[in-house]
């Protein structure tokens, strides 16, 4: 269950950042660079900072081709897409609670405090989309109004506190991502969002 997460959520951002590039309207290269970056950089910092090198992608051929994939998926079906926004728009969310839950494991696998298990795990899910974001000309998301991180980090105290709880690891993932994409999918309906700090 943990590698078939992995896999989507690795997928689902690749997706995310091939639109957002081709919504920039960049060429072939570009559009897979920013689908790379997207996909792989929260998990390549992660990785670095737990001293887990070489990181996954370079461990794992998987997560390039699947990329690859999820690059020509993009890239076939953009003009099937009705509403650009909206499939990039799902994908970043699916995208979102994933690789939090990916994050969590890894921190735990290293022994590490709650706290930086979700700190990592926040980082994991937010900082592909933040590169994204950046290269093409953005603001990150994460960095806006917009709940974002903050999801990540309701996601990774729910985690642990149905962790205590003995829950099996599957039904456990399932919960978690699930409210994750929820209280995001209900954040963008409703319009919840930080109030932003102004200066005087």
């Amino acid at each position: 269950m943990f590698y078939l997460l992995d896999i989507i959520g690795t997928c689902a951002f690749a997706v995310s950042g091939a639109l957002t590039a081709m919504n920039k309207k960049l060429d072939p290269f570009g559009v897979f660079i920013i689908a790379f970056v997207t996909a792989v950089g929260g998990g390549t910092l992660r990785d670095i900072l737990i001293g887990r090198t070489p990181v996954g992608w370079m461990r794992d051929l998987n997560y390039v081709y699947l990329i690859i994939l999820g690059y020509f998926l993009a890239i076939i079906f953009r003009k099937k897409l009705d509403r650009l926004r909206t499939s990039l728009f799902l994908f970043d969310t699916i995208g979102l609670g994933v690789f939090t839950l990916i994050g969590l494991e890894r921190g735990l696998d290293t022994n590490l405090h709650p706290v930086i298990c979700i700190a990592l795990g926040t980082m994991t899910a937010c900082f592909g989309g933040v590169t994204r974001d950046i290269l093409c000309n953005e603001i990150p998301v994460v960095f806006r109004k917009e709940i974002y991180a903050t999801i990540c980090i309701i996601g990774g105290i729910l985690f642990f506190i149905l962790k205590r709880w003995n829950l099996d690891n599957n039904v456990l993932y399932l919960i978690v991502s699930s409210v994750m994409i929820t209280i995001r999918l209900m954040a963008v309906k409703f319009k919840w969002y930080l109030p932003a700090l102004e200066p005087k």
